[in-house]
């Protein structure tokens, strides 16, 4: 489509640290933005007033969502479609499967074309998917466009009933520029982890592979970013396992504090996995961002991670579970700075290449430019 375009971007939380896949979207994608956001359905507009104006309709839709558990209600529906209209939204980029399937209605109602975007637990997580998928089909049949992250999500989409013709694959991406390339040469035989501390990332793994490293070389380090349900257990863990002075838990930080830490060590370290009710990852932002910075990975063979991370080229892939097999792959790195710095320089040119964020966003631009042709 020629010329600026009105383009809403419905989320589900206001903020959120982890998403930066999402914040991303907002900043750099074209058109004029607006965001809504309040969960799988937007109660929010863009300037955080209720979309749903009427105090006696917004009760409503608080008693049928709350006592009668229903999903799709007429009075949100209407209120989201007329949101829609009044603003002259040309599209709307739902962020995660569950938002897609919620909005689908109100976004035919309002004749304003869709594009699904998958994210990771919307596709593979067994409770959210039974949750919504009901609603799946009406949403993947009127939507314009499904993008998914990684070639396991195009697979788990084909699988839910998205027609093949309508998905995109499309890996998050990242700002090289943000994430320069690191010397290793001179770094210390230290670790990073990045990310929540949920079951798919199975953090304390990490920790039980870092305690092989560390009895084995105990000038080691580990830095693990993040907070989440795991973080007391992680705790505990390091404490059981003698790793206080070893193992630094530092919460949250900011991107420029996460940069300026992953010029301290050597390694990026991960160990996500299929969780027993199959919960997975999309392709995870913290690797690709260790990756542009020249940092050796290791990681498990795992949704986006396989493309990701070339095995033995960039880093190394172990099974996931396999504590032992990571351990032993740190230890290599650790022992083999020269080793690190090869996968370093081949994971950042293999970013630049690949994963580019001005590249990805193009492509969601066009994405979405499309779909907006199409019902043109």
């Amino acid at each position: 489509m020629e010329g600026a375009y009105n383009l809403c971007i419905i989320k589900p939380n206001q903020s959120a640290f982890s998403e930066t896949f999402i914040q991303a979207h907002i900043d750099r994608l074209a058109g004029n933005k607006k965001v809504l956001y309040g969960g799988a359905f937007p109660v929010y507009d863009h300037e955080g007033k209720y979309l749903i104006r009427s105090k006696i309709a917004l009760l409503s839709y608080l008693i049928q969502k709350r006592i009668f558990k229903k999903k799709q209600i007429g009075v949100s529906n209407r209120a989201l479609a007329k949101y829609l209209k009044q603003n002259k939204i040309d599209v709307v980029l739902a962020e995660y499967g569950m938002v897609g399937a919620m909005i689908a209605s109100a976004c035919k109602m309002a004749g304003v074309p869709l594009v699904i975007h998958f994210h990771g637990a919307d596709a593979h997580h067994k409770p959210t998917v039974a949750k919504y998928r009901d609603l799946y089909p009406a949403a993947f049949d009127y939507a314009s466009a499904i993008v998914a992250v990684s070639n396991d999500m195009v697979e788990a989409l084909k699988q839910l009933g998205a027609p093949e013709a309508k998905i995109h694959l499309n890996p998050y991406g990242v700002d090289s520029a943000r994430f320069p390339l690191i010397d290793l040469s001179d770094s210390k035989p230290d670790f990073i982890s990045v990310g929540r501390f949920v079951e798919k990332k199975s953090p304390q793994s990490v920790v039980r592979a870092f305690k092989q490293v560390n009895d084995h070389l105990p000038e080691t380090h580990l830095w693990m970013v993040g907070d989440g349900a795991l973080l007391e257990e992680t705790k505990q863990l390091v404490a059981e396992l003698n790793l206080t002075d070893s193992v630094t838990l530092t919460g949250v930080m900011q991107a420029a504090e996460i940069r300026e830490l992953m010029g301290k060590v050597r390694c990026f370290v991960q160990h996500s996995v299929t969780t027993p009710d199959g919960d997975m990852e999309g392709t995870p932002n913290t690797i690709l961002e260790a990756a542009s910075s020249g940092l050796a990975i290791v990681s498990t063979a795992h949704a986006g991670i396989k493309e990701a991370v070339i095995n033995n080229i960039t880093g190394f892939l172990v099974a996931e579970h396999d504590v032992d097999d990571m351990a032993s792959k740190m230890i290599s790195v650790a022992q083999n700075v020269e080793l690190a710095a090869k996968m370093g320089k081949a994971a950042h040119a293999h970013i630049v290449q690949n994963y580019n964020i001005d590249k990805r966003i193009a492509l969601l631009d066009q994405i979405i430019s499309n779909s907006i042709n199409q019902n043109s």
